[in-house]
């Protein structure tokens, strides 16, 4: 993206580690994207296993009920 900013520099390692740190600051932040809604939780990685079992075992007991049909099939 800042292909030519780089290249044009005067120190182009410099302004290219500082658009990595620009970019990291504002779009590789779970924190960031949680606040606008791109994801539902951030959780601690130790915590990962406990959430998964939790899911799978709410996943178990779910039962689906599918609505009952009101027409059959017609004759052709």
């Amino acid at each position: 993206v800042y292909r030519s900013e780089i290249e044009q520099a005067e120190d182009p390692q410099k302004v290219r580690a500082e658009k990595i740190a620009e970019y990291r600051e504002k779009y590789a932040n779970p924190y960031i994207a949680a606040a606008q809604g791109m994801v539902d939780d951030v959780i601690d990685p130790r915590e990962t296993r406990k959430r998964l079992i939790r899911g799978m075992e709410t996943l178990i007991a779910k039962s689906e009920s599918h609505p009952k049909r009101r027409h059959g099939n017609m004759p052709l």
